[in-house]
């Protein structure tokens, strides 16, 4: 990690307030990104992935809002900023890719026509150079017959394509930041290689980080430099890729990994991690994870673990194994 994190996550708590009482979905998130490294998150749906992300570029959906902790972007503090300000970071500093384009595209603009705004807006260029920028991107991103498609509107491209115009958005004003919120998800497993593969090309020649959120822990294996494992709104697992997917040591990640399947090895069956993640306001007291691990010791359900060294890695266990787990 460099001196100067491009990123610094500190303590980020996230709520979601209720009748009841506020809700925490994000507790106490902590970690830092270096410029042009790759973070993953991954975890469940539920276990505050997106919800990071959205608390990080500010976009997060009424009633949630961000209870504690602190955000900053190349030493500049990001979360306290007024929403005018704000506004000068998305998409200059920190470009956003989200799971579905009909999010990010308006479906009565051309594409092309909303990529020279979006170059315009954020003083990259303007007219001529605009769209020979726009052009560009299009290119770049995989967009065959660039020139003759910059007129089209959205409906007119496949789920891929317009994942991919949404990189070209996400890239137009070479941001420092890109936060791509499972951006595969919809997609064929072919495109789904090639729509990571831009968005990883691209990131890296602008030397721009990336955090990728998702939920599958392959795309992790095969895109990121280190990986945050989450559940129940924290961290309790992260360490180098290649650390935490060979060598797992949270019984929660040892689950995850032994739930991908494998073409190298023969097993009887997948791994299967029993029960649910808990709801918000079910979250129970020590572990959190205790309900549905193996290994739980009592402890586990007293102790609530807070991040500790193990080599490379950090994990979040009060019983961690004292030989660490070996993925297939």
């Amino acid at each position: 990690m460099t001196a100067t994190p491009l990123l610094s996550v500190r303590h980020l708590t996230v709520e979601l307030p209720t009748r009841r009482g506020a809700l925490r979905a994000v507790d106490d998130v902590s970690f830092e990104l270096a410029p042009g490294e790759v973070l993953g998150i991954v975890g469940e749906s539920g276990a505050g992935k997106s919800l990071t992300g959205a608390a990080i570029i500010r976009l997060l959906e009424p009633p949630g809002r961000i209870a504690a902790g602190e955000v900053w972007l190349e030493g500049c503090r990001i979360d306290q900023l007024t929403e005018r300000d704000m506004r000068r970071v998305r998409g200059a500093r920190i470009g956003m890719v989200f799971q579905d384009p009909s999010t990010s595209l308006d479906p009565l603009v051309p594409i092309g026509r909303q990529l020279v705004e979006t170059i315009e807006a954020h003083g990259e260029a303007s007219g001529a150079a605009a769209r020979a920028r726009a052009l560009a991107l299009l290119a770049e991103v995989g967009i065959p017959a660039a020139a003759e498609r910059f007129e089209a509107y959205p409906h007119a491209f496949s789920g891929g394509m317009r994942q991919r115009v949404v990189i070209a958005l996400a890239l137009a004003a070479r941001p420092r930041l890109v936060i791509a919120d499972e951006p595969t998800t919809a997609l064929d497993v072919s495109v789904q290689a090639q729509v990571i593969g831009v968005l990883k090309r691209l990131t890296r020649e602008q030397g721009a980080a990336v955090i990728l959120i998702t939920h599958d822990m392959g795309v992790i294996a095969e895109t990121a430099d280190r990986v945050a494992v989450m559940y129940a709104g924290r961290i309790v697992e992260m360490g180098p890729v290649r650390d935490v997917v060979l060598a797992p040591r949270h019984p929660y990640t040892v689950g995850l990994m032994g739930a991908i399947p494998s073409l190298a090895a023969v097993a009887p069956r997948l791994v299967q991690i029993p029960g649910v993640m808990p709801r918000l306001g079910e979250i129970p007291a020590g572990c959190a994870f205790h309900p549905r691990c193996s290994r739980v010791q009592p402890r586990c359900l007293l102790e609530r673990p807070e991040l500790a060294a193990h080599g490379a890695s950090a994990v979040a266990c009060v019983c961690v194994l004292s030989s660490p787990a070996t993925a297939r």
